[in-house]
């Protein structure tokens, strides 16, 4: 038997924001009524990341926030707001802002895996790219060009330039097309200028596309190269660095907190301690390629899925990480909240949901499991007392069965809501409560909301 304990009485700190996101919602337009809007906003996500919203038609597709799509003429003024195109870009975050979410805005370029490489190539002018940018902030957050004065805190500068060695042709390099020190110098140069301009502002990145070269050697963790002399190159020459963002895609809970460990670890070797560590882009994953891949789709989009971020949102209020931003809400097979053609909130739409009532409540309390595939976090406050259970075997773990799990801290009886195979968090009475304990028969991968 499983034993959960939670400690109301027992404030730990603020829920920390685990639950934003990749990308905002599909808003209404005068052609398309079929929308998320209703559901996403239902969410309350704290940050929306931009990056890949080019991807989506929807959003604008090819018109929309990558710094080429909005400057889509290097050679033209940066000076002039005629040389710069916001229309969709504008819309695009309108329709986040309207959802309650702050974007986080990535400023580059999306992913591009054909053969030719259009805007992932180094700028022919790393100053002028670092003005460019100035003026893209200064449109939405001070005005400029019929521009606005909008809350929008974090800008990273780029994403995945680590995806692919120096000595591989340009064409191979999906995100980045120059070498490690070019990458070094643009950071450089656009950071600097940035953070001078707008001082007020988080400026950071480099969205860095895993944290290890190798896990072969069990809870040994081998850190890449790249990051380490990005950090190196960061400390010793004063670059800002506000944030220092990273991804990871795994079906193991525990590769998530090992990348959290070590990257707050090198940013506290290197003397960055004030520096944020946001792992903003993470999901399910069995593997890239054939069946694997197959296997991953079927997992973020089932019930594997759902239980997989529960169980990371849950995990990491409690490791050394400071924002989780799941990778991603547009219509893709990587958004497992929302259906792909009705765009209606599949399974793992409702652990949002439930940590988005844990932060309304706001303060995390103690909370503990006596089975390391069992998670919990619980929190308290605005008259609220609540906790999500998660059971989440390993993917390896092929003997999983049905648990039966104590729940005590409960003054009153409280109200259950289940995700499971057959449950998509309706009201769950299959329990019992007495003395303030609830014993509950919970099958692997499934997610218990508890609340009085």
């Amino acid at each position: 038997m499983t034993v959960v304990t939670v400690d109301f009485s027992e404030k730990l700190g603020a829920i920390k924001p685990m639950n934003a996101i990749n990308n905002g919602p599909l808003p209404y337009t005068k052609d398309q009524t079929w929308t998320n809007f209703s559901d996403y906003k239902k969410l309350r996500l704290p940050y929306a990341r931009t990056h890949d919203a080019s991807f989506c038609s929807r959003y604008g597709g090819e018109h929309t926030v990558d710094v080429n799509f909005i400057f889509p003429r290097f050679d033209a003024d940066e000076n002039d707001p005629t040389s710069y195109d916001f229309q969709l870009t504008d819309e695009y975050l309108k329709s986040i802002f309207s959802a309650g979410t702050e974007p986080f805005f990535r400023l580059g370029s999306k992913i591009e895996h054909w053969s030719k490489k259009y805007n992932t190539l180094p700028p022919k002018d790393f100053g002028k790219w670092a003005r460019i940018c100035e003026h893209i902030i200064a449109h939405y957050t001070e005005g400029w060009a019929k521009g606005f004065r909008w809350n929008i805190t974090y800008w990273e500068i780029w994403n995945e330039p680590d995806m692919r060695g120096d000595n591989e042709p340009a064409k191979n390099k999906p995100t980045w097309g120059g070498t490690q020190a070019q990458f070094f110098d643009l950071y450089k140069t656009a950071a600097c200028h940035l953070k001078k301009r707008f001082p007020t502002l988080k400026i950071g990145g480099p969205a860095v596309a895993n944290m290890f070269t190798s896990r072969a050697f069990g809870t040994v963790t081998i850190v890449k190269p790249w990051i380490e002399d990005f950090l190196t190159f960061v400390a010793e020459n004063k670059v800002p660095l506000d944030f220092f963002s990273w991804h990871s895609y795994t079906g193991e809970v525990q590769t998530i907190l090992d990348g959290a460990k070590q990257a707050r670890l090198y940013l506290d070797k290197y003397g960055l301690k004030k520096t944020e560590s946001i792992l903003n882009e993470w999901n399910y994953l069995d593997g890239w390629n054939g069946d694997s891949f197959l296997g991953t789709i079927k997992g973020i989009t089932g019930i594997r899925g759902a239980a997989f971020s529960s169980a990371v949102m849950s995990a990491c209020q409690n490791a050394p990480v400071d924002m989780l931003m799941y990778y991603d809400a547009q219509p893709s097979v990587f958004n497992g909240l929302f259906d792909y053609y009705t765009m209606k909130p599949i399974k793992g739409y409702y652990p949002f949901y439930m940590f988005s009532k844990l932060r309304e409540a706001g303060w995390q309390v103690s909370a503990s499991s006596s089975d390391r595939d069992v998670y919990v976090l619980a929190a308290t406050g605005n008259g609220k007392k609540g906790a999500m259970v998660t059971y989440y075997p390993s993917p390896k773990d092929k003997r999983a069965k049905n648990k039966t799990i104590t729940i005590k801290g409960f003054d009153k009886e409280p109200e259950l809501y289940l995700v499971d195979e057959t449950h998509s968090m309706e009201r769950f009475n299959g329990y019992s409560y007495a003395f303030g304990e609830i014993n509950v028969y919970l099958p692997p991968m499934s997610v218990l909301f508890v609340r009085s």
